[in-house]
């Protein structure tokens, strides 16, 4: 079973999301801020981590860029960012060298959209 991590600040969102993707057969862990899922992503190794950027503790930023560190399974971990932040030149330097593979802004989709996604990212 593919796993899932989910990094997300606010809870209501998170649940919405951990939900939708275990109706889908995945198993799925949450993290309410970056510094926690940072531990459990190192520690699972998901096979998709869907994270916020802004969030307390450690941001979504700067966990990324230290799951990227990680080079056996962190450098090319699937990694879709779902944010309020559009990705403009600011977002985009502060990313730039960790690949996100996508990047969603949050009011944009569906749950119906997000679930494609997370298929055609998954296989």
């Amino acid at each position: 079973m593919k796993s899932i991590l989910i990094v997300e600040d606010i809870q209501v969102v998170r649940r919405v999301l951990a939900m939708n993707l275990q109706k889908m057969g995945y198993n799925v862990f949450e993290a309410e801020n970056g510094q926690q899922g940072l531990k459990i992503a190192l520690r699972e190794k998901p096979d998709l981590l869907m994270t916020g950027l802004l969030m307390p503790v450690m941001d979504g930023f700067e966990m990324v860029k230290e799951i990227r560190k990680d080079i056996t399974w962190g450098k090319n971990a699937n990694i879709l960012i779902l944010s309020d932040l559009k990705p403009d030149a600011e977002v985009n330097s502060k990313l730039e060298g960790v690949k996100p593979i996508e990047y969603m802004i949050k009011k944009d989709w569906t749950l119906e959209e997000l679930s494609v996604k997370v298929k055609s990212i998954l296989g």
